[in-house]
């Protein structure tokens, strides 16, 4: 179990990413909200040490990630419709931003997850490709197929 010395500097140092993670993975507030406080828990739980920064902060993305993955399955989430999908979130980004996140948000799992670690995160595709477990050209054609369906989806070359 980590002292609350350890928490409390994890937390300020993980916590947006966790919460943009789950927000790409689940397009929900309230749900982005549960996966984090599990995140964390079994950050305070795990006996795991990390080697460097970029470990544990592999672990986090690679924790967070499953933890969304088991509540997109889980029986309740399939039998359920959120708040978001019936009524469109008021607009608080600026109108092209929103386009641009809404075209992302679109896209299938396995391309948002690449275009997150990517674009936001700064990541390399031999990055990606270790914390997802894919093949390195694996992720270049999925980044390759997630630029073109966003170019399709927001008409044109501006987009890039």
């Amino acid at each position: 179990m980590r002292n609350e010395q350890e928490v409390n500097q994890a937390i300020e140092q993980y916590s947006d990413m966790v919460r943009r993670l789950c927000m790409v993975h689940l397009k929900n507030h309230a749900d982005t909200e549960d996966i984090f406080q599990t995140v964390f828990l079994k950050y305070v739980l795990s006996s795991v040490s990390f080697e460097n920064e970029e470990h544990e902060k592999a672990w986090f993305i690679r924790v967070t990630v499953n933890a969304c993955k088991d509540l997109l399955k889980s029986f309740f989430r399939s039998h359920t419709v959120s708040l978001e999908e019936v009524m469109e979130q008021p607009a608080l980004l600026l109108p092209d931003n929103r386009e641009v996140l809404e075209a992302v948000l679109s896209l299938p799992v396995k391309y948002r997850e690449v275009v997150y670690l990517h674009y936001y995160e700064d990541y390399t595709a031999p990055q990606i490709s270790r914390i997802l477990g894919k093949n390195v050209n694996t992720i270049y054609t999925l980044l390759t197929r997630a630029k073109q369906m966003l170019r399709e989806r927001l008409g044109g070359e501006g987009y890039e």
